[in-house]
């Protein structure tokens, strides 16, 4: 059975960072793109950031470039987002997905966890 498990959530103020963690098991994801989206209250998921489990390819939403970064641990089988320099509009909760292709259209990830809260306060 397939499972993402994110943690690292939480309160933070403008300007303060976080580190999410999304734990994977059930699978081998060589073939995988990792990705991280989001959805605030209210409004539709969007699309963060993607990773490509072999190679590392990263991509970014443009809001994010510059102060988010994606990484994977291929040991660990876990897939991090560092978030630097938050902004009350990144206040939503963040989901890790596992997909085929490296696009940014959440119908294309098939394997999701079950999401982490980041509230970030101004």
């Amino acid at each position: 059975q397939v499972q993402l498990v994110e943690s690292g959530g939480g309160l933070v103020q403008t300007g303060g960072s976080l580190r999410l963690s999304c734990a994977l098991s059930g699978r081998t994801f060589s073939s995988y793109t990792m990705g991280w989206f989001r959805q605030a209250p209210g409004k539709e998921r969007e699309f963060v950031a993607a990773i490509k489990w072999t190679g590392g390819s990263t991509y970014y939403r443009n809001s994010v470039k510059g102060r988010f970064t994606i990484s994977r641990d291929i040991a660990k089988n876990a897939v991090y987002l560092q978030m630097n320099s938050l902004k009350p509009e990144d206040t939503a909760d963040y989901y890790c997905a596992a997909g085929i292709a490296a696009t940014y259209d959440s119908g294309d990830y098939y394997y999701w966890g079950q999401g982490t809260q980041v509230t970030v306060s101004s």
